[in-house]
């Protein structure tokens, strides 16, 4: 009786994290690509090589220090695909066509978006101290959102830059 038990639990737990692969590779591939300007940042880490801490400028809007739960950032989004916060969602409030939800967390003092963190390879860190904006895929909706690259003062990917160096 246990050892079925034990295969339906593994089964039931495989399962769940393949949806939750599958929910992420949906997002990457149909979400809205949407930049979000970055404030100073460190470039290294002693303990897990070479990566950069992201902190998005979107989340030093003063209306943001006084979040007290989690919830999610009103966006709208200009022709450059940048992010511009407009105000703190509020389940009462109707969005208007030119708005997004973008899900964050509070976290003690901090606000998260989930992507505070781009891994790159060794030895490219030179390149990537240009980024100034985090693209980030966002699933219209939802608010969810998956990094998937950093981009320059002109926009450019800068993972196409960095790979061809």
């Amino acid at each position: 009786m246990r050892h079925p038990l034990i295969l339906i639990i593994a089964i039931i737990v495989l399962a769940v994290i393949n949806f939750k692969i599958y929910e992420k590779e949906q997002l990457l591939a149909k979400g809205t690509t949407v930049l979000l300007k970055l404030a100073p940042r460190d470039p290294r880490s002693l303990m897990q090589g070479d990566y950069m801490e992201l902190r998005y400028d979107i989340v030093s809007q003063p209306a943001l220090k006084a979040a007290e739960r989690d919830g999610y950032l009103v966006i709208s989004i200009d022709d450059k695909q940048v992010a511009n916060f407009k105000r703190i969602y509020e389940e009462s409030t109707v969005l208007v066509a030119d708005e997004f939800l973008l899900q964050f967390r509070k976290r003690g003092n901090d606000i998260r978006l989930g992507a505070e963190s781009f891994f790159f390879q060794e030895g490219q860190a030179k390149c990537y101290e240009n980024a100034r904006y985090g693209e980030i895929r966002l699933a219209v909706g939802s608010g969810e959102s998956v990094l998937v690259g950093l981009r320059d003062a002109e926009f450019k990917k800068l993972q196409d830059i960095c790979n061809n160096i």
